[in-house]
């Protein structure tokens, strides 16, 4: 399984769990793209999934990179080791 994250803006994020890590996919009629993985962490105290990390797809790069950063202090996954 792969761990979809999806960045929302803000504090807003959804976790998903699925087979494949799509470059597009659409959730509650936003479309988002795929923009960093799937990579799989180094391991901590247990072994962790493959991470994909998504954006809305109207984000450009600067801005994928802002949301990024902001959730890093709150999305468990995007502050691990690679």
């Amino acid at each position: 399984m792969i761990r979809l994250i999806l960045l929302q803006g803000g504090n807003r994020h959804r976790v998903e769990l699925r087979e494949e890590a799509p470059d597009l996919l659409d959730h509650d009629g936003v479309t988002y793209s795929l923009r960093a993985g799937p990579r799989t962490p180094q391991p901590t105290d247990h072994a962790w999934e493959p991470v994909a990390v998504y954006a809305p797809e109207e984000y450009n790069e600067e801005e994928f990179q802002d949301m990024y950063a902001s959730a890093r202090s709150h999305v468990e996954e995007l502050a691990l080791k690679y």
